[in-house]
This record gives C-alpha cells, sequence and structure tokens, in this order.
C-alpha cells in the first residue's frame, strides 16, 4: 500500500508510504491519498487528521520517474496528490520529519497546522527542475509568509531549516526528531476534544474572512457564527461546565 490510514479518539492519520522514494508521489500513492481525505470527510466520527511520510520524511513532491512515464498525479478534483486542492472539510494538521519539497511543501501549506522536527528541511524546488510550483506553492505561500520571503523560496528553489519556516510563521510547534507524528497527534486530539461545530464555524471564519472587506467583517462573522449560540453543542458545553463533566458533543 502506498498510503496507511489510521483512525483513532477522532483522529486520523494518512501516511505516505513509499520510503523507498521518499514519499514521492505518482499516480497510484494520490489516488490512495484522495480516498482517505474522502473518508476523513465523510466521517463524522472523525474530527481531526494528520497528514505525514514513513520512513524519516515527509514527501519529496512528485516522482520525477512517474512524471517521465506519462502518469497523471494532479487530479482532476483534488489537485496535486489528492490533497492541495481538495475541499478539507476537518482540521488538517501536516507532521514533517526530514524533507518536504516540492509538491510535499505544497501539501503542507494547504494544512491549518504544522508540526516539523528540529532535521526537517522545507523547499520549493520546482525551478530547479524547470517547473513551477503551481499546486500551492505560487498562490498560498505569499498568502502565508510575506511576499519577498516567498519569492525567495520561490525563485532559488533553495532548500531550508525549519527554523526559517518557523520564524516566518509556517510551523507551529518544532520538536525533536523522530517526534513530530506523535506531537501532531497530541494537537489533533486537542482539537477533537472541542465542540465540532464550533470547530468546523471557527476555521470556516479564519479562512474566509481573509477575502473580506474590513467594513463587513464582524456583520458577516456574526451572520455564520450566530448558529453556534443557540445550538445544542453550546448548552452541552455550559451544562459540562456547571457539572464538573466531560462534554459530550452532538455535533449540532
Amino acid at each position: 500500500m502506498s498510503v496507511d490510514f489510521e483512525v483513532e479518539d477522532g483522529v486520523a492519520v494518512i501516511s505516505i508510504n513509499r520510503p523507498e522514494a521518499r514519499n514521492a508521489v505518482d499516480r497510484e500513492t494520490a489516488l490512495a491519498v484522495e480516498a482517505a481525505v474522502r473518508k476523513v470527510n465523510q466521517d463524522t466520527a472523525i474530527r481531526c487528521a494528520v497528514i505525514t511520510g514513513t520512513g524519516g520524511n515527509f514527501c519529496a513532491g512528485m516522482d520525477l520517474k512517474a512524471f517521465l512515464r506519462g502518469e497523471v498525479i494532479r487530479l482532476p478534483d483534488t489537485g496535486f496528490a489528492g490533497v492541495t486542492q481538495a475541499d478539507l472539510q476537518k482540521p488538517f494538521i501536516a507532521a514533517v520529519e526530514g524533507y518536504a519539497l516540492a509538491g510535499g511543501f505544497e501539501i503542507m501549506l494547504a494544512c491549518d497546522m504544522v508540526v516539523a522536527s528540529s532535521a526537517a528541511k522545507f523547499g520549493l524546488t520546482e525551478v530547479r527542475r524547470g517547473l513551477v510550483a503551481n499546486a500551492g506553492g505560487l498562490v498560498r505561500l505569499p498568502r502565508q509568509m510575506p511576499v519577498k520571503l516567498a519569492s525567495e523560496f520561490v525563485l532559488t528553489g533553495e532548500i531550508f531549516p525549519v527554523q526559517r519556516l518557523a520564524d516566518a510563521g509556517l510551523v507551529n510547534r518544532v520538536v525533536a526528531e523522530g517526534e513530530a507524528l506523535a506531537e501532531a497527534i497530541k494537537l489533533a486530539q486537542a482539537i477533537a476534544a472541542n465542540g465540532p461545530m464550533a470547530v468546523a464555524v471557527s476555521r470556516r471564519v479564519l479562512k474566509e474572512s481573509l477575502e473580506w472587506a474590513e467594513a463587513d467583517l464582524f456583520e458577516r462573522q456574526f451572520e455564520i457564527t450566530a448558529p453556534v449560540f443557540v445550538s445544542e453543542d453550546a448548552r452541552e458545553g455550559a451544562a459540562a461546565f456547571a457539572e464538573k463533566r466531560k462534554p459530550v458533543w452532538k455535533g449540532r
């Protein structure tokens, strides 16, 4: 199997499993990741997802040998590796060990949060191969870091240490080598313990409000968030606090 999929306590873990190729993505892998993302979206028991790679690397991007064979790795509805243009309906966390290069970097950019090991290395290396970072690098990176820094990443194709990304705000947590997945699961469990409706609505506003006019911010926010305050989960959260117990969420 090119992708492993596991679920425990509301957290799904999607692991790209091609360690012999530094988890570079061929068509089979892209289809398997796409299927895993679909499961995350459809399973109401899953509250959060982690995507990672096996064998000490996250993902080295597109499998160039597969590219030369003519394999189509960018899927019609979900983009590169079945994830970069997918409708990710739950929070996604990237757990990065080793290399996250080219398309692998762009998978990371599609995620809500990133946990990386102190030995992780990142780069949009497409230009070194005469290609362009059009799976998210060109359009997401300047929205997630200052444009002059993004220009250096995109135009030089250089590989950078994790601290460079952490300083730019692209990495949430830096952990010891070998600990990225465990820490990402810990972070995912903290999210999964919260009210699913509240998390989904909060995540929606975080993403959509970046494109709103300043004059419309609060009006549009209240329109989306108002149903949360009259939901069953809101009442359950307050009752659980008063009764000093864990809430039992309904997602409505």
